[in-house]
């Protein structure tokens, strides 16, 4: 089962293991929506679409429900928690608060909600859970604090749940991701509708601190973040199916160029070095 199928690495990764023979329960935030339409256009018989937005109890209630009628005793073998949101790139100081908070909700609370309701299944096979973290929740990125905080939050969640699980044989893991081209970042309406909120709220004298030219800045790096980011996804896919498949999965993936390296600096350097870094 995972979450955020209707788009990036979660579409992706729903095809692939549907094209490998896996039993898929693709969980997608519209069921209605095109990402939704293609799966079942493109995919087997096995895959399954479900709604699932998972900052609504009630969808990720009635998935368990759905799942648990279809595997019935077999137990579930994989929870993939994918589904995530970016939110606008800016300093922290000029965030709103309800970024933070949307970001939280998506990322952390959604993702452990989802994983304590579906750990009944997981009991039963020994199973896989995977959380979908990022490169921004291992280490500090500038303009990336309600997001990485958020992500922080789900790897630490994710360490935790490895150690206390093991004692039914369930094996966690977290996923690191470098910078690839998923779509996260959003649709250009979306970008206005948070940009419009993020300026209304700032303050006279934090407006004036940063300057206009900055501030009008932030769309340009936004408009240029798929540039820099790779379009084959296939070292994501590959770190998941290993996680799912491996008889000793690591606890910790970093798949893609640049994962790696700074967070090694991070963990081994002293902080002064990475900040300059």
């Amino acid at each position: 089962m995972l979450s955020g199928s209707d788009t990036g690495i979660g579409h992706a990764l729903a095809k692939y293991l549907d094209s490998l023979g896996f039993v898929v329960f693709a969980g997608v935030l519209n069921k209605d929506g095109p990402g939704a339409e293609e799966l079942r256009r493109s995919c087997s018989q096995r895959l399954s679409v479900l709604q699932l937005d998972i900052t609504s109890t009630t969808q990720v209630k009635e998935a368990y429900l759905t799942v648990s009628e279809k595997v019935q005793n077999a137990g579930l073998w994989g929870v993939v928690n994918n589904a995530g949101i970016l939110g606008f790139p800016a300093d922290g100081e000029l965030l709103p608060m309800s970024t933070y908070r949307h970001c939280m909700e998506v990322n952390f609370f959604g993702a452990v909600e989802v994983s304590k309701t579906f750990l009944p299944l997981l009991r039963k096979s020994q199973g896989r859970l995977v959380n979908m973290s990022s490169m921004a929740g291992g280490i500090p990125l500038p303009r990336y604090a309600a997001y990485g905080a958020s992500k922080a939050a789900l790897s630490m969640f994710s360490g935790v749940m490895r150690q206390e699980l093991s004692k039914w044989g369930i094996k966690v893991m977290a996923i690191h991701p470098s910078g690839f081209r998923t779509g996260i970042e959003g649709t250009p309406e979306q970008w206005d509708q948070q940009e419009k909120e993020l300026m209304e709220n700032l303050p006279a004298d934090t407006r004036q601190a940063y300057g206009e030219e900055y501030l009008l800045g932030l769309r340009n790096y936004l408009l240029h973040l798929p540039s820099h980011c790779a379009p084959d996804l296939s070292p994501v896919l590959g770190a998941v199916l290993h996680a799912l498949l491996a008889r000793r999965p690591q606890g910790l993936y970093t798949p893609g160029k640049g994962a790696y390296v700074p967070l090694c600096i991070f963990c081994c350097f002293p902080l002064w070095f990475y900040d300059f870094f």
